[in-house]
């Protein structure tokens, strides 16, 4: 070996073994030992948010179930049976019972709730007796315990500086997935794995013992739930705050954003006349607000929207004032692939407005239905059970991960835990490689905010460690 071989710089050396690997292996090695418990805990509190819908059916039935046989009561009456249980609330939506056996759930704005948040009364359809009052979050209408689950997988019930964590995860765990991918599929290229050593990279060689059945579980393992994680990051990231908004912007500017029905009616009503005919600022009269729809409307609304085509279980939302629309939703149900709304004139019964989910933006169509996936409603049981298997195998690629550092600590000497991959791997990249990664490190961070702050930390971090050792080695005699 000559001395030029032996004097190589550790980026020469890099490059020959391969600078790409090497790149990805330090990656993937820094975010998922410090990203790690934070996938930890989203992955748990995930796959309980997963099956909490199934979860409430059963905890809840008392107010969501009855026995009551006979015809349902007009809606309008059964509205009146739940205001005569809070008189001091104002009813802002219902959702009638859809089949025998259901109850209708009467929605209630509640100043001490909440954002998101709903005062909801259980009616029985066919006698108007209560059968409760819980609780409602949000558009998927989520009872108290979906709630609980669903707030401590956001935010660990911290609020708004809670979500940084959550973010965190998603931000992270395409990344992460990806590198792993490429790490797993560079082992076993065919031109380096023949026979048997192929089929490796779907499967546990169950002869191996120690570190190397550790890393065969973490990779097979990894490769099979690969799509899922990477669906689970961008879904989550619709969510979140800051790369949240940045999707916001995005949907806007391509035209990709949910349309909605208009509310606004065509008043005919004349103005109220000001003081002498003429407007005079802080002396004229103040137009009278319209008053608030009668609910006695309900029962004309759902049955136009009925004709108009929107079946299934639906929402009702009652307007604030007689110049706005009815609006009346499908919510969102297992197995039903669209939600088709309409606007309806309470005064008249006439449908002034319609939005079809079939002509929806392709890009609004796959975000509701992504949405829906990663709650585990879109395909009901099916999709719960399907979401905490995904769930439960995160959990053990994570903590086989750490396992595999731990077993990477030398038997003897000071480091206590696991050796990390070696430097230099940024620098072994073919010049135009290092630049176009730089600039898309940068680009992504830019969208992906707390995924650019983090990995910001993590160079910063890794160059100081690295000043620190090479103060040290040349202190050495």
């Amino acid at each position: 070996m000559s001395s030029t071989e032996t004097e190589q710089s550790p980026a020469l050396a890099l490059g020959r073994r391969g600078a790409g690997r090497a790149f990805f292996l330090r990656l993937h090695f820094y975010a998922a030992v410090f990203v790690g418990p934070f996938l930890l805990i989203a992955a748990i509190s995930g796959g309980l948010y997963a099956i909490s819908p199934s979860l409430e059916q059963v905890m809840y039935q008392d107010y969501l179930r009855t026995t009551a046989a006979g015809p349902a009561l007009p809606l309008s009456e059964q509205v009146r049976a739940a205001q005569h249980v809070r008189p001091d609330l104002t009813v802002t939506a219902v959702r009638p019972a859809d089949g025998p056996g259901e109850t209708t759930r009467v929605l209630f704005a509640d100043p001490s709730l909440g954002p998101s948040e709903r005062h909801a009364v259980f009616v029985d359809p066919a006698t108007a007796a209560s059968h409760g009052e819980l609780t409602a979050y949000g558009n998927s209408g989520a009872l108290p315990v979906r709630t609980w689950i669903g707030q401590l997988h956001r935010s660990l019930h911290l609020g708004d500086p809670g979500r940084i964590y959550s973010e965190l995860a998603a931000s992270w765990l395409g990344v992460i997935a990806l590198a792993g991918v490429y790490l797993w599929l560079s082992r076993y290229r065919p031109s380096r794995s023949r026979g048997s050593g192929r089929a490796r990279l779907l499967t546990v060689d169950r002869s191996a013992s120690g570190r190397s059945r550790t890393v065969g579980w973490h990779g097979a393992v990894g490769i099979w739930i690969a799509v899922g994680l990477v669906f689970l990051s961008a879904t989550g990231l619709t969510w979140s705050t800051y790369a949240g908004a940045n999707v916001d912007q995005l949907r806007t500017a391509l035209s990709w954003t949910t349309p909605a029905v208009a509310k606004t009616l065509d008043g005919d009503a004349d103005p109220a006349p000001s003081a002498g005919g003429h407007d005079h600022g802080a002396g004229a009269v103040p137009a009278p607000q319209p008053a608030a729809p009668k609910v006695e409307q309900l029962d004309r609304v759902l049955q136009s929207a009925r004709a108009a085509g929107i079946g299934g279980k639906v929402e009702v939302a009652i307007p604030p004032t007689a110049d706005t629309a009815f609006t009346v939703t499908q919510t969102r149900q297992p197995w039903v692939m669209s939600n088709n709304s309409v606007a309806v004139n309470g005064d008249t019964g006439a449908v002034t407005d319609i939005v079809w989910f079939a002509d929806w933006p392709l890009a609004a169509k796959l975000a509701a239905w992504g949405i829906q996936l990663h709650m585990g409603t879109l395909f009901g049981l099916v999709n719960q059970l399907a979401m905490v298997a995904l769930a439960v195998a995160l959990v053990t690629v994570i903590v086989r991960g750490y396992l595999m550092w731990w077993r990477r600590r030398p038997t003897k000497g000071e480091r206590p835990m696991g050796r990390p991959p070696r430097r230099g791997a940024l620098a072994a990249l073919p010049v135009p490689a290092a630049v176009a990664v730089v600039l898309a490190a940068v680009a992504v961070g830019w969208f992906i905010p707390l995924l650019g702050i983090s990995l910001a930390a993590f160079v910063a971090v890794d160059a100081l460690l690295a000043v620190r050792q090479n103060r040290t080695d040349a202190a050495r005699p």
